[in-house]
Parts: structure tokens; sequence; C-alpha cells
């Protein structure tokens, strides 16, 4: 008999312990509670102004036989003084208000990041003429601004109003980019990629915007929060037309004309609109944890 040899045993491949990025988002994202719901409150309000008016499409339903009425199943949230649905005009007024938030936050961060990084970049004099610039915008009062343009624009689309509050506060991001890029312009990366002759903009974009970007994406959701509050404001104040119905129009139309100070049952119809601008800003605030640990590699080793 002959002996058999043993087959030759095949070495199991290492694991490597990596992950994807998407599979370290989700990690991070499940460590904590708050920060899945605070994204379920971002998705659920960003899914409201993408489809909401199309549950509604018509024009406001007036009924003056239910005026104020109660919670109810045809009018969940009550009715207001002139017998509209207040759901119908908080869904559909809330694209406005998420729009106009949206481009003015995404003017501001564009901008302003890119003013930050050719001025903290180059320095000299490119670094002395953009902080000029930036502290003109800095000191344009932006209310009366708006008051001045209210009487050539009637603000009624939202792309509007989000260019004129982006390009007048981009000031603050500019800045505070340009100091992020200052500290470090001097690092060990940069100075290897110049000593190679990479290209300024190749330098710029491909090694430097990678290091500010958990920082301009914090800011970027946070000058959400800063726009929903300025726009709804105004509206609020009366200071531009009421060319669309949005949440700012439904508190002002509420404490000047629906006499919610006098009357318990308009209640709700100031409430609504509070409400939905309080859940938004807790929703931000809860997923931007989520976001500081995903750039952040220390507190990513302390969890």
């Amino acid at each position: 008999m002959t002996a058999t040899t043993p087959a030759a045993a095949v070495p199991a491949r290492p694991r490597t312990g990596r992950r994807g990025p998407w599979a370290a988002a989700l990690r991070v994202l499940v460590r904590k509670p708050g920060r899945i719901v605070g994204l379920a409150i971002l998705v659920f309000f960003a899914l409201m102004g993408v489809f909401g008016p199309y549950l509604y499409p018509g024009d406001l339903a007036v009924d003056p036989e239910a005026i104020y009425a109660p919670p109810s199943a045809q009018h969940w949230l009550g009715t207001d003084f002139a017998g509209s649905d207040v759901l119908q005009e908080l869904v559909v007024g809330a694209r406005y208000v998420l729009l106009t938030a949206a481009v003015a936050a995404l003017a501001t961060v564009v901008i302003g990041t890119t003013v930050g990084l050719v001025a903290g970049y180059h320095r000299g004099l490119a670094d002395s003429a953009l902080m000029r610039a930036t502290d003109f915008v800095l000191t344009i009062p932006g209310l009366p601004l708006l008051i001045v343009l209210s009487t050539l624009w009637s603000f009624g689309q939202p792309l509007q109003m989000g260019l004129v509050l982006g390009v007048t506060g981009w000031g603050g991001v500019a800045r505070a980019v340009r100091s992020q890029t200052l500290s470090l312009r001097e690092r060990g990366f940069l100075e290897a990629a110049r000593g190679l002759g990479l290209p300024t903009r190749h330098v710029i974009v491909r090694e430097l915007l990678p290091n500010i970007a958990p920082f301009v994406a914090m800011n970027l959701l946070l000058a959400v929060i800063q726009f929903i509050g300025a726009e709804v404001a105004l509206f609020f104040l009366g200071v531009v037309p009421f060319s669309s119905s949005n949440w700012g129009v439904m508190l002002n139309q509420a404490v000047f004309s629906g006499g919610v100070m006098n009357s318990p049952e308009a209640l709700t119809y100031l409430l609504a609109p509070l409400v939905c601008i309080l859940l938004i800003t807790l929703g931000i605030v809860l997923f931007l944890d989520a976001i500081d640990e995903l750039f952040n590699p220390r507190l990513r080793e302390r969890s």
C-alpha cells in the first residue's frame, strides 16, 4: 500500500479589518439613537418639501363655516381664521422655507469656502484684497437690503430670496475657512505637494479642501438653521410681501390677523410652524454629532 500525502492546506486570506466608507458611516450613525432620530427628522422634512405640494395641488380651500375648527379626521391640525386647513398650509409652505434655506446655505458655503481657501493659501495681496471684500460683506445690513430689494422683487420664488441671503451671508464662513487654511498651509503633506510641482488648483482642490470638508459640512447644516430663522422672521415682520404661503406668513397671520393672543382656538395655527422649525433645528443638531465623529478620528478612537 502506498501512503497518500495530505493535500496542501490553502492559506486563509487574512482579514484586513477595513470597511468601506458607507459601513463606517452606518456604524457611526447607529452608535447613538439620537443620531438616527436626527437623520429621520431631516429625511421627513426633505420628503415633505419635495412631495408635499403634490399632495395638495390646488389652492387653499376656504370654508367660512369651519373657522378655527378643532383637529379632526377631516382637518388633522384644525383650521385657521379663514377656514383653511392648517396641515395643508404647513405642508405646502415647507417647500418655500426649506428650498430657500438650502439655496442660501449652499451659496454661503460655496462662496465663503472659495474665498477663504484662496485667501489663506495665497496670502499676500490676494489675501488682503479678499479679506477687505469679506469685511465689506460683513458690514452689509441684511435686513435693510432685503427691504429695498423687496420693492423690486416679490420674492415669490425661493431661489430669489435664497440667493440674496446667501450672497450677503458668506463673510463669516470665509473668515473661518481662511483661519483653517492658514493652520494647514505649512503642514508636511502640502509642502510635499508643492515640492512635487503640482499646480495650485490641484493642491487646493485635491489636498487642502478634503481636510476642511468636515468643517464646511458642519457650517452648511448650521447655515440652514440660520437662514430658516432669517426668512421666517422676515415674513413674520412683514418686511417682504406675502407672495406665497410659507411658515413665516402663517406666523404673521396667526398673530396679526388671526387674533391668536385673544383666541385660544388659534393656538394650533400658531404652534404648527413653530414646532416644525424646532424639529428641524433638533434634527440638525442631533445629526451634527454623527458628522463630527465621522470626520474626527480622535472621536472614533475613543468609541
